[in-house]
């Protein structure tokens, strides 16, 4: 998996304020757009007032134009001045008839039809200007209508969007700034009970599985802090099934092995053939239930909840398997004198598991049927299905178990007789390899007396029930 250097606050700080930053340039180009745009719009209606009120300062004499201006007049439109307004007064042909300097013409000329104002930009002595221009008869004039430009310099407008935009962008870089401090400070709040987490993990001993406790944290990180306590609940359960069975491997090995050991040292010690023949004998039956043993423990350590990563499973059919079991017992009932025989009640029991341990499960059934009944008695397995399990059922005739009996015998290593070769571990390794398959076992009377070992499984494809 690639690493990544970064840590998710640093991921987090960049996905929030690098488009806060964008965001804010963006409305710094709009805020310094929109003030261009009204700085435009206010200074062009002035200068379309200011024409409105030359013409009506203006009056018309035989000696030509005359202009009347009040001294405050004057001094704003004194073209010396900063931000003065320009001025020109033409006749309909174009000529100059009063002006404070001559402000030049559009590019179009003066249209003899339109009467509507026109706006347009000009260069002036090397300066930027915006123009006004418009046709208005003046009272008490003989001409049909004069021209009025009025005009100012563009540097002028330009300082006033500037300081518009001025005055818009420093409170928004000042809310920017405390934006992305809040924003930096809830980051640093909202993780630091990962930070606590992380801490509680990288203190842990490799052995300490104990539950992490948080004392208050928000969900995300306490279903975090869940999913952490489950793994390790199931953690230390798998341990402590490799344990107990490490525990339990041990002692149960230990008995057989010290008597192979004592009976291959006197079988040295002997020097009569018959005697030394009866002690290999010995040796032999030991060797034997050690390997039975062993046996055993390797497929209940198989079949064990979180014993492998996944349960192998095929497609496969219960009543051909059933059929096959029963035939290759039938040897070992003959010889025992029971009668043993099989019915099957459904066509096709068809489900996924795995061939393996559901084979050492019915094999374990019935071989302890054949066991633990008298001589001339009866075993049967059945077959049947309802709509949700297949019912396998081991039925004898024996003298069954006790109520109070009927749970332990699930126990490791419980024995009810100590007779025999059995290890204690046949019906716990059925149990656990039922439920492995989604299954259960449970233990019921026959009438008028026996056994009825009833294992269920489910119909379709059986659950891995590692969890």
């Amino acid at each position: 998996m690639p690493h990544n250097n970064s840590t998710l606050k640093q991921q987090l700080l960049r996905w929030l304020l690098v488009p806060q930053l964008v965001f804010w340039l963006v409305g710094a180009a709009l805020s310094y757009a929109v003030a261009l745009h009204y700085a435009n719009t206010i200074i062009d209606g002035n200068l379309l007032q200011i024409g409105r009120a030359l013409s009506l300062v203006i009056t018309s004499t035989p000696a030509g134009v005359q202009v009347a201006l009040p001294a405050t007049a004057s001094n704003v439109l004194d073209g010396t001045q900063e931000g003065a307004i320009y001025y020109t007064i033409r006749d309909p042909a174009g000529h100059v008839l009063l002006s404070n300097i001559e402000l030049p013409l559009p590019s179009a000329g003066i249209s003899k039809s339109s009467s509507e104002p026109a706006l347009y930009n000009a260069n002036l002595n090397g300066n930027s200007i915006r123009i006004a221009m418009m046709k208005i008869s003046p009272p008490g004039s003989n001409q049909p209508w004069l021209v009025f430009q009025t005009a100012q310099k563009a540097d002028y407008r330009n300082n006033l969007s500037q300081q518009i935009i001025l005055s818009i962008a420093l409170p928004l870089a000042i809310l920017m700034l405390a934006t992305s401090f809040l924003v930096w400070w809830g980051i640093g709040t909202g993780l630091r009970p990962l930070a606590q987490l992380q801490a509680l993990l990288a203190g842990r001993k490799a052995q300490d599985l104990s539950p992490i406790q948080l004392a208050s944290a928000p969900a995300e990180v306490s279903q975090l802090a869940d999913s952490l306590n489950q793994l390790l609940s199931t953690t230390e359960a798998s341990i402590g099934r490799q344990r107990r069975f490490i525990a339990d491997a041990a002692h149960q090995l230990r008995t057989p092995l010290a008597g192979l050991k004592s009976q291959t040292e006197l079988a040295m010690r002997e020097t009569s053939p018959e005697v030394l023949r009866e002690r290999l004998s010995m040796v032999h039956t030991s060797a034997t239930r050690s390997i039975h043993l062993v046996n055993q423990l390797l497929t209940l350590a198989r079949s064990e909840p979180g014993s492998q990563t996944g349960l192998p499973k095929v497609h496969m059919d219960l009543t051909r398997m059933l059929r096959d079991i029963t035939a290759e017992s039938v040897p070992r009932a003959l010889a025992a004198g029971v009668d043993l025989g099989c019915e099957i009640m459904v066509s096709e029991a068809c489900i996924e598991g795995n061939s393996a341990l559901l084979r050492e499960l019915f094999i374990n059934l019935v071989d302890n049927a054949i066991k633990y009944i008298p001589r001339n008695g009866c075993i049967t397995v059945r077959l049947s299905e309802d709509d949700t399990f297949y019912r396998i059922a081991v039925e004898d005739d024996g003298p069954g178990i006790p109520d109070a009996d009927k749970e332990r015998v699930f126990e490791r290593f419980y024995r009810r007789e100590q007779t025999g070769n059995g290890c204690g571990l046949g019906m716990a390794i059925v149990r656990e390899i039922a439920e492995r398959h989604g299954g259960t076992v449970e233990l019921k009377d026959a009438e008028p007396h026996g056994l009825i070992v009833l294992v269920s499984l489910p119909h379709g494809k059986g659950r891995d029930h590692d969890d």
